[in-house]
Parts: C-alpha cells; structure tokens; sequence
C-alpha cells in the first residue's frame, strides 16, 4: 500500500523505467553462484541462519545449555541445546526435559560457599546445587519471580504478586514473610470529630464500656501473637518491583514501583484482525507526560515496621528512582542505586536497619547519565563495594570503601569496560573491555586489588563471553565483521585454544561472496575522530559510477561500525547489493553512538539532528575528497533514529544528499516516549527549543531531493501516527517529491520478508531512479533550508 507524489517531468520518467528495468527482484547471480536479489536477502535468518543465543551454565558447570536453530532444520523455531564442557557434539533437548533441567532466569544469588542456587524456571522456583542436584521448590498456577538464595545456603526466597515467600531447603512449610497490601492504612473513624468525642465520653462514663474495649484489645493481641504476618501499607497504585532478603534473615529490601495518576496513553489501532474489527491497545503516554517512579522501603520482619528509605529533602523534589544492588555479603547493609527525574546524577547509597543513607558514590553528568555499567554494582566484602562509572568520561571499574571516600580505579584509559564478573574467590574480575580498538571485544582478568590486565579471549573481532560457576570455563559467542556469532568453549586462562561448538550459517549464505568492512576515520568539522564502515564497489567486482549511499543505523546508542557481526544483517547484505551496483556504501557511528565515551554519548544533547546529521555530512565530503564520489549523488537511509537522520537531512541539508529513505521514523520528539527522549532534550514543555530544532517536521519546507517514507502501521514503539502528521505537512506545504509506503501488518521491527523485500526493493529503486550518473538532478531551489 503506497501513496505516492507525481515525478518531475519526462527525464524523471525515463529514470523511473531504467530503474525499474534494473530492480534485482529477479535472481542476481554472483561468481559464487550465490542469488544476490532483494526479495533473496530479505529472508532474513531463514537465509543467514540462526545463531546460538543465550548461553547458560549448569550449576555445576559441566554443561553448557543455549538456544538455536541449525543450518539444516526444517522449521523455522528455535530450541534449546546442550553441549559437554569436555567435548562432543550439540545435543537437542526435547522442550520437556529442557522445561525440567535447563538453568532458568538470573542467578538467583549463590549461598556464600558458592554450592546452591536458586533459579526460576517456567515460573516455578527450583534449588540447584554444584553437585548436580535439582530441587523443585514450588509448583503453582500463580508465577513466582525473584529466586534468592540465603547466604548460609538453608532458605530459599522468592516473590509471588506482591508478597514475598520463603522455605527451607531441606523441606517444611512454605512461609508468607509479607503481606504487603496496595492500599493506604485504615482509619478508624471512631475516633476522629464528632464521633470520636462520643466514644470517649461513653468510656469515661461506664465501666461496662470500659470492660467491653479490654476484652476486645485483649483477643486482638492474642491474635496478633498466631499470626504469621502483620499487613502493610505501600499505598495506592503501588506494587512491589523486587525485594532482596538481608544476611541475617530479619529485614526485606522492597522496591516499590508507583505508578503516576493522570497520563494519558496512546492508543494504537490493529487493522488486520482475527475478527474483522480495527482493535486498539493502549500502549504508553508521551514525553513530558506524568511518570511513575520507584522507591526502596525496609521492611522488618520481627517488628512489621517498614521504614521509607529517602534521600535528604534537598534532593526529594527531583523525584529519584531508587534501584536494589544487594546486601553485603555477611552484614545487615544493603547498596542502592538512585537516578532522578531529570537524569543528571547517579548516587550509589548504603544503608542499614536505621535507613540513613550514606552516599559512597556520586556521577553527575550535565547532559545526561549513562554508558555502560550504569547498574552495575555490588559488594567485594563487607566493607568495599564496587562500581562502574563514566567519571573519566570513559566507562572504568572501581572500588571503594562502603563508607564513602576515595575511589579506587581498577581500569582506566580511552576506551570502556562494556561488562565486569566477580569471581567466585572476590579476588578477580572478568571484565569485557574495547582496549585493542573500539570495535572489538574481548575478555581480560584483573585482581580485585588493581595491577595490570591479562587478555584470556584470543580471537580477533567481537566476543562475548560467560563464565563458568566455578570460573573454569568460558562459553563465547564470537563473530567477525563476515561471519555471524558462533558458540565457543575454552578452559578461562590466557593461551588457552578457543572450541568451536556450532555451525549456523546455512550452505546458501556459505555460497555469498561477503566481505569484511574496513573500519576507517575521518575527522568531523569539530576535530571529533568518526569511525564509519566503508563497503567499497571493487570489493564486489564492480566498477564505482560515482553515487554513494550512507546508512543510518538506528537506536541512537548503539555501535554498528565495529569488527563483529551486525545486528543490522540484512542491511549489511543490501550494502552489498548497492557495492555490487557501482555505489560506494559508508555506515558510520555519528554523534550519539555506543562504544567512544560518554563526549560522544551525550554529543547530541539539546540538538538531535546536530552533530550527529553533520557526522553524516563530513563522511559525505570525506567520501568525496577520498572515493571519487560525485558530490551531487549521494544518498542515505536507515530506520528509527536513522529514518530521523534521514529527514533532518533530506530536509536541511539537500545540497549534500540528492534522495533517502526514512524507515519507522520519529519525525517530531515530542510524541516519542519518556524515558529515551527526555534524558537528551529535556521536557517538551520546559525546552522547547531543543524539541523544536531536533524535530523534522519543522522543517519540512526544506525538502527538494527524492524522499522515500516507510512505516508499519502497528507501530506500537515510533506510533504510525507521526508518520501520517508529516504526510499532512508536506501536503500542506505542496511537496511533490515524496511517497510514503505503510505496512498494516508490521510493529517497530518488521517479521514478514514479504514486508522486508517489498520495503528494500523500494529503496533500492529510489536510489536507481536518483543516483546513477544519468539520473535528473537535483530539482532548483534555496541554497539551503536554514535551521
């Protein structure tokens, strides 16, 4: 379904027809024999394959248990395997006996010799031991969550709606340890005004009155002595978020999420239904909207006293967030995270019985906090814990006293520890880090106490990778820039040789003549270094023509000009078609991505569409002055914040981009969500200039080149609606040169490669139709748009 301008003239005609003539909608062949077409690639893993996912040890290490489809299945689902530590092929469970022994969510928390867990599995909790033992705790129609295990290994704690539950491994009853209740507390009427004055009028008069109350007070303490439990009063439109048990069994960390009053929620209509009728579904408010929050409470179980844990009162009316990080390992002490409203400060809190905060961190950032490590944090010992932070402007572990002082930097430079693993003994940490470049990934040891690093993953490119329970044993999944991610096993010491466990790519895929990318640089007009993949025409045995094209990758944070395998596998194939077509194809992490520091983090704070649009026009010039590129036929697309990069720049910069295409595009901040937008712009209603500058729509007047819009109309993430609110402006402002094509069955992420094929075959079309050496140009007009 498509609605569409009218093309300029007789010459925008004829390269319509040329184009059409060209469209690979028809088997491609390569030298390899491998059908390099749209509808082809857009099969998405049905092509590629399935790579291994999410892989998990057993509690006693000897296996490995991941999630994947192979090469040579017949369906199209994804099942769980297993795989020996000490060799041997990949074993297919049957989904019975992986319900019943894969490992579940979480690590459940280890007891303190590191010999059980407790896990969920398919919401039941379950004990399981290095032995190779594996208990079922619970086996209800309700869902538990939360699995924790008691410090001494002899309870096992888990939540169940709003309350928290216990029993003991060595079997008994299961315990209610809360009754915690989403209402305010009850009061009695009877002794407020009016009647409260009768009631103490009739006591003081008569003895039998007086007789009566005694024996009432005197059943209630009785039954308060045989009650489990005493009720607990969070408040309305409250509900517990998680809860953490102390060491000694007395006092419950609670995390309770509050819901805001009075937001209104989008509605997002479903027009291909079961039963023939548009439905709806209310999906989440806008940005500047009220939100909720989530505040830490103490609860103690012997008193039924549960005490609020705030900040001090200057810093209440920011709102903070607080975040549950665990109690020491030996001491009632519990560590906390808190972020407020606004995003600028992160503080990490210990606090005990008394609930006195005492701030043992504190991250500010004027734009925003962030990066990697935000939320990790934990204990070293009863009195040290240890962080991730940005202080430096890079993301680095350190430790500190849990009183507060000086921190301890265990990593530092330019460059960031994406992840950090405590080892069972606390002396070391595995931390996963882009020292060697900031597009690889590879796993290094260091001592708990600082010194230097020692590298253990050997393999060049891009390697995630979990540690065994005892620390013995790594489980990869490694990929290079050509080759999608793998499963690997190896003993966790440096020099040590790396196991291949799966095969995933498919004999097809196998067949493709992919290249690895070269990362390159260039310098943006700021002095910023831009890192950006290059697909180049020759490296396809094709003859470059001239015309370019830069794809946008999405999500704003995210890091896609790397040495791994792209999440983005189906533009990393179109790239190759276009490079096959004669253009030469750049991807560059502009302003705002991953994987560079917090500068480059936060470099697009109160200006959307700024440095990170002008990222994109420095790598056009550089592609120029470098690749013989011809200035006037240079494209661009990308979907998300890359089909808002898109139209920033076919709207404010149509000197430097001749067409592109915007997939599932925010095309106005205002209507995007809380949490993502106003931690960069701001609130809407307090700045809007960064909201006005940062939002395409409001500069729609500025389009002159070929533009391609594409959304599904499920869209239950960039709403369908801010596309139709662009289609209105442009038809107001009388733009001809403009097609929107809508996709009534497709979310925010498209499923159907019939969506997919048909999506790209129009892209690819644009770009035929406007960047070829005989394509019409660029049509007359201002300069420039102005912004």
């Amino acid at each position: 379904m498509m609605i569409r301008s009218l093309l300029r003239g007789p010459a925008a005609s004829c390269a319509l027809a040329a184009a059409l003539f060209a469209v690979p909608s028809q088997a491609q062949t390569t030298a390899s024999g491998f059908d390099l077409s749209v509808r082809n690639i857009m099969r998405g893993t049905e092509l590629v394959g399935r790579s291994p996912e999410d892989p998990r040890f057993s509690a006693d290490g000897r296996w490995v248990y991941f999630r994947w489809r192979t090469p040579a299945s017949s369906d199209t689902l994804v099942h769980t395997y297993r795989v020996s530590v000490d060799g041997g092929a990949p074993e297919l469970l049957p989904d019975s006996v992986a319900d019943r022994t894969a490992p579940g969510q979480g690590d459940g928390g280890w007891d303190r010799s590191r010999t059980r867990r407790a896990i969920e599995r398919l919401g039941d909790v379950y004990v399981v031991d290095t032995g190779g033992g594996d208990r079922r705790i619970t086996q209800t129609p309700a869902r538990e969550s939360g699995a924790e295990m008691a410090a001494d290994g002899r309870t096992v704690y888990w939540r169940s709606g709003n309350n928290v539950y216990a029993v003991s491994v060595d079997g008994g009853p299961y315990r209610q340890l809360t009754d915690i209740r989403a209402d305010n507390a009850p009061r009695d009427p009877a002794t407020d005004g009016q009647r409260g004055t009768l009631r103490r009028q009739q006591t003081e008069l008569f003895d039998v009155v007086r007789d009566r109350a005694e024996a009432r007070e005197h059943r209630e303490r009785v039954d308060s002595l045989r009650a489990a439990v005493h009720p607990v009063y969070i408040g309305k439109n409250k509900s517990l978020a998680s809860f953490g048990v102390s060491p000694s069994g007395r006092y419950v960390l609670l995390i309770v999420n509050e819901e805001a009053e009075g937001g209104q929620e989008v509605a997002v209509p479903f027009w291909v239904t079961e039963s023939g009728y548009t439905e709806s579904r209310e999906i989440r408010t806008k940005v500047g909207d009220v939100e909720g929050t989530s505040r830490a409470a103490l609860l103690d179980l012997q008193t039924s006293r549960l005490t609020w844990i705030e900040p001090d009162s200057a810093l209440r009316a920011r709102k903070i967030s607080m975040e549950y990080m665990g109690w020491a390992p030996g001491q009632d002490r519990v560590l906390l995270a808190g972020i407020p409203y606004d995003f600028k400060d992160r503080w990490l809190y210990v606090t005990g019985p008394d609930a006195r905060l005492t701030v043992v961190d504190a991250l500010r950032d004027t734009a925003w906090v962030g990066g990697p490590g935000l939320y990790t944090a934990g204990w070293l010992s009863d009195d040290r814990i240890f962080f991730m932070s940005e202080r430096t402007g890079y993301a680095h572990l350190y430790t500190t006293s849990a009183s507060g002082g000086r921190a301890t930097a265990l990593t530092s430079g330019q460059w960031e520890v994406l992840d950090a693993t405590l080892s069972p003994d606390r002396g070391t940490f595995w931390i996963t880090t882009s020292e060697t470049h900031p597009g690889e990934r590879a796993l290094y040891a260091v001592s708990a106490n600082g010194g230097g690093r020692t590298r253990i993953t050997p393999l060049q490119g891009w390697t995630d990778a979990t540690v065994s329970p005892d620390g013995r044993t790594l489980a990869m999944l490694h990929s290079t820039a050509d080759t999608p991610p793998e499963l690997y096993l190896m003993p966790n010491q440096p020099g040590a040789q790396p196991r291949q466990v799966t095969e995933s790519r498919t004999a097809e895929f196998r067949r493709g003549s992919w290249i690895r990318p070269e990362v390159v640089t260039f310098r943006a007009r700021d002095g910023q270094t831009v890192y950006a993949r290059i697909y180049r025409p020759r490296e396809l045995g094709a003859q470059p023509h001239g015309g370019a094209v830069l794809f946008v990758h999405g999500a704003g944070y995210l890091q896609n000009a790397h040495r791994g395998w792209s999440t983005y596998f189906r533009e990393y194939m179109f790239n190759h078609l276009l490079a096959s077509r004669g253009y030469t194809v750049m991807d560059v992490d502009y302003r705002g991505s991953a994987g560079y520091g917090a500068a480059v983090r936060t470099g697009i704070y109160r200006w959307m569409g700024g440095k990170d649009l002008s990222d994109h026009v420095d790598a056009a010039r550089w592609l120029v002055q470098n690749e013989g590129v011809d200035a006037r036929r240079i494209g661009l697309y990308g979907g998300s914040y890359g089909g808002f990069i898109t139209l920033m720049g076919l709207f404010t910069e149509p000197e430097t981009f001749r067409s592109g295409a915007a997939l599932r595009s925010v095309t106005d901040w205002s209507h995007y969500n809380h949490g993502y937008t106003s931690r960069i712009l701001n609130l809407p209603q307090e700045d809007t200039l960064a909201y006005r500058r940062s939002s395409p729509i409001y500069f729609a007047e500025g389009l002159r080149g070929d533009l391609l819009m594409a959304h599904g109309m499920v869209d239950v993430n960039v709403h369908f609606s801010d596309i139709v609110r662009l289609s209105q402006r442009l038809i107001e402002l009388g733009k001809t040169n403009w097609e929107l094509a809508v996709y009534p069955v497709e979310d925010h992420a498209f499923v159907r490669p019939d969506s997919w094929a048909d999506e790209y075959r129009r892209i690819y079309e644009l770009f035929e139709r406007t960047l070829r050496p005989d394509s019409p140009p660029l049509p007359p007009g201002n300069a420039t748009a102005g912004r």
